[in-house]
């Protein structure tokens, strides 16, 4: 290795990503040199080839788990700390990376051994585990390409590089939108309604951004699109006018001028269509759905049940909210327009309930829900999740690092915590990620397997001042659902990496873990 290369924190063998090393300028070099040394040991794997489990499995895990580890490690630092230097970097290396991707899933003879395998006499002798690798390599070739031959295997190539240019795009126009609006209100009048938490974090980003003097009682307040400035407008702020402009600027990101996402939801489609077809299938959604458990005709069966189940009960609540709107006089009573629909909705809640979401906060200190959280694993799980910061490192100080260990104090995974929104460097949402699976091949000591490691990611309100950060309910089911996510990925006991935890798991079928912790919530 270079004394470059040696510099470099990507090319390093590592378990926990170094994010507080990894630099944008890491990327171009790192991932090249990645890639040229996975291309080697493809073509090595591929001379070497045959149907057995180390003669075939094992490496191809080798090779597909070391590029999930480094390439996953840079695209969550874009996710979460983004930069135009980054941005830039990736979307240079990215066409190299998809090419790389695409040899591996075309590849005849990987494809053939999987297929030696399915129909060899030692089938029957394989785990479960081991069948549904098989089965879902070969699924992914086909998926991949791998039957196309000359002009349009070189068409369908051709489409995914532009399919991930695309999508890479897209994603950065919306991030992109969203930041860029700001409204800075000076009037008292314009936010009233808005409750403490709200106008405290609006002073805290004016603070953020210049305005020295900005207070949470005189102002001055910056709005944004970031998830809890909107929805603290959507919900509470009084002035209808403000609730319309932001609306608009919300649903609209990425709409015009240099950011619109149009041509390329145009452009995206229609290349989806173009590679379904290629691949024998009517439509996209056809391709979609063949690695899922249901069809086509099943989702829209159940769609048509979800609405014509609601449709009644909709119209009703509409109908509760317009009554309301009268009894108290509102203007646009007879009017009801999309930015008046939350803010009407939680006035009536708290007029017919009693319950106003705001004052429930302090009841939802971040701490104290994870605390409640962890109490509720170890009840469930028998596990005991205990602070480890230090251990890895982050890429943001309010990142929390945690560890996982079994009831005799053994760590069996470990995850990092990013919860706070962060509107200039993190894309919204939230989401759980792995960073790595379980796995008997990476084992270090030869006999027990490498342990999981997991993201988890949120976008809520920040702490103001020298407050813990307050949550909505909302919020709390946000962070049960998620970490129903990273439990399914952590708590696994399936030593084959290529289906250990999230991985392999249909994507209509991973959202049941998350559910069913998120149901929590509502236990007495």
């Amino acid at each position: 290795m270079t004394t470059a290369a040696a510099d470099n924190p990507l090319l390093n063998d590592f378990y926990f990503p170094p994010f507080d090393a990894i630099q944008a300028d890491h990327v171009r070099p790192g991932i090249r040199a990645l890639l040229k040394n996975l291309e080697s040991e493809l073509v090595e794997l591929e001379r070497t080839v045959e149907p057995t489990w180390p003669k075939l499995v094992e490496p191809l895990e080798k090779i597909t788990d070391r590029l999930a580890v480094v390439w996953g490690a840079v695209n969550h630092l874009k996710a979460v700390k983004d930069t135009p230097e980054l941005r830039s970097a990736i979307e240079e290396v990215q066409p190299e990376k998809v090419e790389f991707e695409l040899k591996l899933g075309q590849s005849k003879p990987l494809y053939n051994a999987f297929k030696d395998i399915k129909e060899s006499s030692n089938w029957d002798a394989l785990s479960e585990a081991q069948k549904r690798i098989v089965e879902s390599q070969i699924k992914e070739a086909i998926l991949n390409g791998v039957s196309l031959e000359d002009d349009k295997r070189d068409q369908f190539n051709k489409i995914e590089q532009e399919l991930a240019r695309l999508s890479q795009k897209y994603e950065e126009n919306v991030l992109d939108a969203t930041k860029k609006f700001e409204k800075l209100i000076v009037d008292k009048q314009e936010v009233e309604g808005l409750p403490a938490t709200a106008l405290g974090m609006a002073a805290q980003t004016a603070l953020s951004k210049g305005h020295e003097n900005a207070t949470a009682e005189n102002g001055p307040w910056l709005i944004t699109l970031d998830a809890p400035s909107f929805m603290a407008v959507m919900q509470h702020a009084r002035n209808r006018a403000l609730r319309e402009e932001v609306y608009r600027a919300y649903v609209s990101r990425a709409s015009s001028g240099d950011l619109d996402n149009t041509l390329i939801i145009d452009q995206i489609l229609k290349l989806r269509l173009e590679k379904a077809k290629l691949l024998g299938y009517e439509n996209y959604a056809e391709v979609s759905m063949a690695t899922k458990m249901a069809t086509v005709d099943k989702a829209e069966e159940l769609l048509e049940k979800l609405r014509s189940a609601s449709w009644n009960a909709a119209v009703q609540d509409m109908e509760d909210i317009k009554q309301f709107c009268q009894t108290q006089a509102a203007p646009e009573a007879n009017d009801l327009n999309h930015w008046d629909i939350n803010f009407w909705s939680e006035r009536l809640r708290e007029s017919r309930y009693d319950i106003n979401e705001e004052e429930l906060r302090p009841y939802f200190s971040l701490p104290k829900v994870m605390d409640g959280l962890f109490n509720l694993a170890k009840m469930l799980f028998g596990i005991v999740v205990e602070p480890a910061d230090g251990l890895a490192s982050v890429w943001n100080k309010d990142v929390k690092f945690y560890s996982v260990k079994d009831s005799s104090g053994s760590p069996i995974a470990y995850f990092y915590f990013d919860p706070f929104s962060r509107p200039s460097e993190k894309r919204g949402g939230a989401w759980m990620d792995e960073v790595v699976a379980r796995s008997r091949v990476f084992s270090r000591d030869g006999a027990s397997p490498r342990l999981p490691v997991a993201h988890m990611v949120c976008n809520q309100m920040p702490p103001v001042g020298d407050k813990p950060s307050l949550m909505t309910f909302r919020e709390v089911e946000t962070v049960f659902h998620e970490f129903g996510h990273a439990l399914q990925h952590m708590l696994t006991k399936q030593d084959e990496g290529l289906v250990a935890g999230i991985r392999g798991i249909e994507w209509d079928a991973v959202e049941l873990p998350s559910q069913f912790m998120e149901n929590w919530c509502y236990h007495r």
